[in-house]
């Protein structure tokens, strides 16, 4: 079961998604309209120049105010254009690079023009790639083939749908970062006010609760065991209390024995437990890290509850310290024999929100992921196998010496 505020989050990653799509969608298919109404244009252009060239070079003796007519419209019209005969040679072209020939052009249709025959058969064969051409049969029997190229504003009207939707898109992702860093940033402040209120009521009880106890060791023999369990859970509720308050402040970080902590913290926490689950620690003895020993207590008691969570009836939790000297890196695997995780679920798992129980919140493996990284080190799913268990292993550095960060 996810809280709410994940299942809105991607709501709102939907939506976000879905305006993108309608824009993009909306913006290919108006400026494909522009490109086919564009490419039509331009088609009947090359028709009216191919018209043109063909009545100044059919008709020398009309009018010289028509002739001069018609090469106004001719030249008003510039388009990249080649003319052919049926046999395919070159006899003609506009608006290419003059300097790949060494005379210049002229309407004679009797001049053999000396041009680059590669640079105008590469053009060419762009042409007849791009359109269909126009063709002209001419009343002395001869027929003209007319190829044409998009003009620049074409070309470059069908590359602009791809700036506009990488601009759209950069601005989405903009958005998107700066909305998520705005929404992280308010509930960090509302869970930070939340657990320091927290820790702040919870003062004065455990306060209470500790004079008791020191009444009860007065009036009863301060050894029973009963006395001492009961003396170690308010102490615990008063280490509870300490980590709230100190959320948004600095940890700070000391030298530490791992398998001692680790240790301790087993040894509280399983008498606590059902007697069908046993405790395994084992590993290197002797390796030490820069812990926050409330913080890091706080890691190993979210792992073993889920672990004793995803044990249905009996099974064995174990904790495995070992040093890997070569990276000066310590692995802590806690393994248990309980229900398995999906290899899908694997980075989810560590999500807020994320959680397979009728009444979680999904912040557990969240906040020890956190806590991890507060220790400069990190947590995941090492193995997994549905029905047999599940191993996280946490990598802690095992000289740690940098600046601690915030929580």
């Amino acid at each position: 079961m996810n809280i709410p505020y994940t299942h809105n989050k991607q709501i709102w990653k939907l939506l976000l998604f879905i305006f993108a799509a309608a824009i993009a969608i909306a913006s290919l298919v108006y400026t494909n309209y522009l490109v086919e109404s564009l490419s039509k244009s331009e088609r009947t252009k090359a028709e009216v120049w191919a018209m043109s060239t063909k009545s100044i070079m059919t008709m020398p003796d009309v009018d010289d105010d028509f002739i001069s007519f018609i090469y106004a419209v001719r030249d008003s019209l510039t388009l990249p254009a080649i003319i052919t005969d049926k046999e395919g040679n070159i006899i003609f072209w506009r608006d290419l690079d003059s300097t790949k020939t060494n005379i210049k052009s002229d309407d004679s249709l009797n001049s053999r023009l000396q041009y680059d025959p590669g640079y105008f058969q590469k053009e060419l064969q762009a042409m007849k790639r791009a359109h269909d051409p126009i063709t002209l049969n001419l009343e002395n029997g001869e027929q003209w083939k007319i190829y044409y190229k998009e003009s620049k504003a074409l070309q470059n009207l069908r590359v602009f749908p791809y700036i506009q939707l990488s601009l759209i898109a950069l601005f989405l992702v903009i958005a998107y970062s700066v909305f998520n860093s705005i929404k992280k940033a308010e509930q960090n402040l509302v869970w930070v006010g939340m657990a320091k209120e927290a820790a702040h009521q919870l003062g004065t009880p455990i306060s209470s609760l500790m004079g008791w106890i020191e009444v009860i060791k007065l009036k009863y023999n301060s050894d029973d065991d009963v006395i001492h369990e009961m003396e170690r859970d308010v102490n615990r509720l008063e280490t509870v209390a300490d980590r709230f308050s100190k959320i948004g402040s600095k940890p700070v970080l000391t030298n530490h024995n791992v398998y001692e902590v680790i240790q301790d913290f087993v040894n509280y926490f399983k008498i606590r437990t059902s007697e069908k689950i046993s405790f395994i620690l084992k590993g290197d003895t002797h390796v030490e890290a820069m812990l926050n020993v409330p913080l890091f207590e706080w890691i190993i008691e979210n792992l073993l509850k889920n672990a004793v969570n995803a044990i249905d009836k009996e099974g064995t939790i174990t904790i495995s310290i070992k040093e890997n000297i070569a990276k000066e890196e310590i692995f802590i695997d806690i393994s248990d024999t309980g229900k398995g995780i999906p290899k899908a679920n694997f980075d989810t798992i560590f999500q807020p929100g994320f959680t397979t129980r009728q009444r979680g919140w999904g912040l557990g493996l969240s906040l020890t992921k956190r806590m991890v990284q507060y220790h400069n080190g990190h947590i995941f799913v090492k193995e997994s196998e549905i029905g047999k268990g599940t191993t996280f292993r946490i990598v802690l550095k095992s000289n740690l010496n940098y600046e601690p960060a915030q929580i």
